[in-house]
């Protein structure tokens, strides 16, 4: 395995212990009949602000935490194992920001679920390893856009229908949009890759190359001009 990627208990009990409090909240609800609905985000008022902490935590029903429950349980186990140093803080803020966007752009209704989260997450990862340039994260990249791609299409605002439960699209952007800041702000130095060789630099002039400058532009050896051999044989 590579040696920047390690397995501990976090990496599955971290995850299962957010989809336990999920799978909690949610419990409370139909144990004491609760309604936790108004601790949802509600755009641009100022009690509307407390969802931005609390939304994640809240669903409407059985069949949306379930829906929710799956990918941020393998979401959050991608981002433990791949990006462990960064993982509390890319949940931490990605809640606060993409809550906050949603605040501001939403339509006037309660907004909850856990669903900005997932996009928080499938932004991050899949964001991120492409900036890396890292061969196992770029897998990682492709293999998330292949299962989780077309969440994309939630993004965007799409009618309303009749009998149809609402989605918060408008929560949805603010996580793709905050994964993405996030990729910004959070550097992984530690899979920068190390180059061994001069000709392995992006500033690389073959020109310059004493070794090049043997080769012709056919590709072909040729010995340099005398005045230049006897100054490499000086140094």
């Amino acid at each position: 395995m590579d040696k920047h990627f390690k397995f501990t208990n976090l990496v599955i009990g971290l995850p299962l212990f957010f989809v336990v409090v999920l799978w909690f909240v949610f419990w409370l609800e139909i144990r004491f009949d609760f309604d936790f609905v108004q601790n949802g985000i509600y755009p641009r008022t100022f009690s509307g602000l407390q969802g931005i902490l609390f939304s994640p935590f809240i669903h409407s029903d059985i069949e949306h935490l379930y829906n929710n429950s799956i990918p941020v349980l393998v979401l959050l186990v991608a981002l433990q194992f791949f990006y462990a140093k960064q993982s509390l803080a890319v949940v931490g803020y990605g809640i606060l920001l993409s809550g906050f966007i949603t605040w501001i752009i939403g339509r006037e209704n309660y907004h909850i679920g856990a669903s900005g989260l997932i996009y928080v997450l499938f932004s991050f990862i899949f964001f991120k390893g492409i900036q890396t340039k890292y061969n196992r994260l770029i897998a990682l990249s492709l293999a998330v856009i292949v299962v989780y791609g077309g969440l994309v299409w939630y993004v965007f605002p799409s009618p309303e229908i009749p009998g149809n439960k609402s989605i918060s699209w408008e929560g949805h952007l603010g996580g793709l949009l905050s994964g993405f800041l996030l990729t910004l702000v959070y550097k992984t130095p530690e899979y920068k890759k190390v180059h061994k060789y001069d000709w392995e630099h992006p500033d690389y002039d073959p020109l310059a190359d004493k070794f090049m400058q043997r080769f012709d532009a056919n590709g072909n050896f040729v010995n340099l001009p005398k005045n230049e051999e006897n100054e490499e044989n000086e140094v």
